[in-house]
C-alpha cells in the first residue's frame, strides 16, 4: 500500500507514553488478557462520534466491554442475504460465541448521523438519497423512526426525539436475530437501551413500564 503514510508524530509519542506508563504499570494483566483471551460481561453498540467514550462513562477496564462502533449506533434487521453485514456479525459473534450477559444501545446528544437522517428525511440533504452514498443507505435504517417523530413541535425537539428513536429502532431490529431471541427468552441475554447527554454528563435509560427514557 504504497498510499499509506507513517503515523503522525503526536500519536507516535502519545503511544510511547502509553507503554512506558500505563502498560508498564500493568504489564501483568494485559499478558494476562492476551493468554487467557477476552470474556466480557457487556456488548455495546454506540456511536463512532468522537466525543462518545464508552469505557470512560462506566469506569471499565480493558476486556470488561465488547464494543461495537458504527453512524448512530444503528442495528440493521436481520438480514442473512449472504451480504457484508459488519455490525450483525459484531452482534452474532458477541451474543454467539462470546456469551454476554449485557446488551446495550447507547445513543448520544447531537448525534451527527441522526442529524444527517433528519436533513435526508425532510428533503433538505438530496446527496444522502444517492444510492452511492453510503451515510444516506445506512441512515435508511432510520427512516422510519423519522415518519413517528415528525411531528415533535421544534428542530431541536425532532433531534432529541430521532436520537432516542435511533436506540429503539437498534433494540427492535435485534429481536429480529434468532439467537438474541432465544438468549432474550432464556434469560441468558438482557437487552438496554440508554441516551447519553454529553455536555450535561447525563444517562438516561428506556424504561419498557414508562414507554420513556429516564434519567439514571
Amino acid at each position: 500500500m504504497e498510499k499509506a503514510r507513517p503515523l503522525p508524530t503526536y500519536l507516535v509519542h502519545r503511544y510511547h507514553g502509553w507503554k512506558a506508563t500505563t502498560y508498564a504499570e500493568n504489564a501483568a494483566w494485559y499478558r494476562h488478557l492476551a493468554a487467557e483471551g477476552q470474556h466480557p460481561r457487556a456488548m455495546i453498540i454506540s456511536c463512532c462520534d468522537s466525543r462518545v467514550h464508552v469505557t470512560s462513562i462506566f469506569g471499565a477496564d480493558q476486556g470488561e466491554f465488547f464494543i461495537h462502533r458504527n453512524i448512530a449506533n444503528l442495528v440493521p434487521p436481520y438480514e442473512p442475504d449472504g451480504d457484508r453485514h459488519g455490525t450483525s456479525a459484531a452482534v452474532e459473534y458477541a451474543v454467539t460465541a462470546l456469551k454476554v450477559a449485557h446488551l446495550v444501545v447507547l445513543g448520544h446528544s447531537g448525534c451527527g448521523g441522526v442529524k444527517g437522517c433528519l436533513d435526508m428525511c425532510s428533503g433538505k440533504a438530496p446527496q444522502l438519497e444517492e444510492k452511492s452514498s453510503f451515510v444516506g443507505r445506512w441512515m435508511d435504517i432510520l427512516r422510519p423512526g423519522y415518519e413517528k417523530v415528525r411531528a415533535a413541535s421544534n428542530a431541536d425537539d425532532i433531534q432529541h426525539a430521532l436520537e432516542h428513536q435511533a436506540v429503539l429502532t437498534s433494540l427492535e431490529n435485534l429481536t429480529t436475530f434468532p439467537f438474541v431471541d432465544e438468549a432474550v427468552a432464556a434469560g441468558r441475554l438482557t437487552l438496554h437501551g440508554l441516551w447519553h447527554d454529553i455536555g450535561e454528563g447525563k444517562l438516561e435509560q428506556y424504561s419498557p413500564e414508562a414507554h420513556e427514557f429516564v434519567p439514571i
